[in-house]
């Protein structure tokens, strides 16, 4: 096996890494319980930075709909905190909706392992019906984006239309324990962030992972050239299909865990609005970097909860004009600014050297 040549700027990533995990792992000790449980709900929010910037940034598919994926992570926990907070019997929404037994759906959930492995699998079996819908049938670009939103509007509405088994617009809340440890105690909370945390770095291995294998460099060429990928002897449609489906299962992922740290999950949460902002922040941290993604996902979402709370009439203006600014001027996010600052100095000591060169000439 080849090994990989330590050069210079790969120490100061690898640096960079253990510096921020570091940060990460002993933030209970200089955060407040309530800036810690901001803080985890934000590398929730990172998790699926990331797996959008699988499906965006690296393959070149734009989805509008990951707010569903996150959101049927979300419901799959709930459901079982539900159970767990009623103690196996009917909760208290369904009673008030004239329901005199738990839906056999419901029934599986009162298990944690089968909550878990639902909130992975079923937004990856819903990503995979879609995509081999679409991507068989070539359907790409603002055609897939369309139907991504359209899967966000169904979903949404037949979640709050069943308002006995989904709680409707108000969605699952009243639950405050998880294995008989009560989700508002401090030490619970220090569990479930470190839970976050390695959550989030495991996501962060497995990205890294794909994008640096073969698997990686085809969706980079389905990226690039989609035609060319497929007359080399590639079928993008399959390769589309599975980091579409990882992209999804990461969303789950990150809804079951963000249900643990907020303890409601909603149907506005799994709307357009969120799914769009999901994108702004791969958008702004800088798409197929996969660390530009995870770190704008939580540097917008701490700027929002730091500037709404002073200016909430002028928070949505920041944000709208911070994308144009990035969308004008730094292309490849907050992630690509140091390299484009890097590009154009040398770009200048150049020029100065041609300058240098003629004179003497």
């Amino acid at each position: 096996m080849q090994m990989r040549t330590m050069t210079p700027q790969r120490i100061l990533v690898l640096i960079g890494y253990a510096a921020a995990a570091v940060a990460l792992f002993c933030a209970p000790l200089y955060l407040s319980d309530f800036r810690l449980n901001l803080l985890a709900k934000f590398l929730a929010f990172a998790i699926v930075a990331l797996g959008l910037d699988l499906i965006w940034g690296y393959t070149g598919i734009l989805s509008l709909g990951h707010g569903v994926f996150f959101g049927l992570g979300a419901y799959a926990m709930a459901m079982y905190l539900k159970l767990e907070a009623s103690g196996g019997k009917l909760p208290d929404f369904m009673n008030w909706s004239g329901l005199t037994s738990l839906p056999w759906f419901w029934k599986p959930f009162g298990s944690f392992g089968f909550a878990v492995a639902a909130g992975l699998l079923l937004p990856a079996l819903l990503a995979l019906v879609l995509g081999f819908f679409t991507f068989r049938n070539r359907i790409r670009g603002v055609y897939f984006t369309i139907l991504t939103q359209a899967l966000v509007i169904i979903t949404t509405t037949l979640f709050i239309g069943q308002q006995a088994f989904t709680g409707g617009t108000n969605g699952v809340t009243g639950f405050g324990t998880l294995f008989g440890q009560s989700l508002g105690k401090a030490e619970t909370k220090q569990i479930l962030y470190f839970v976050t945390v390695i959550a989030l770095f495991a996501a962060f291995v497995l990205c890294r992972y794909i994008v640096g294998s073969r698997f990686g460099r085809v969706m980079r060429a389905i990226r690039d050239g989609e035609n060319r990928a497929r007359f080399i002897g590639y079928n993008p449609a399959v390769y589309q299909m599975l980091v579409f489906c990882v992209s999804a299962a990461l969303a789950g992922l990150a809804g079951m865990l963000f249900v643990l740290h907020v303890g409601i999950i909603s149907p506005s949460m799994m709307g357009i609005v969120p799914s769009i902002e999901m994108v702004l922040w791969v958008a702004i941290g800088g798409r197929g970097t996969l660390i530009g993604a995870a770190l704008g996902a939580i540097l917008m979402n701490a700027a929002k909860s730091t500037f709404s709370e002073s200016y909430p009439e002028l928070w949505t203006m920041f944000l709208g004009l911070l994308f144009v600014i990035v969308v004008v001027f730094l292309p490849k996010g907050l992630a690509g600014l140091f390299p484009q600052i890097k590009l154009r100095k040398r770009r200048g000591m150049e020029h100065e050297g041609e300058g240098v060169h003629y004179s003497a000439l």
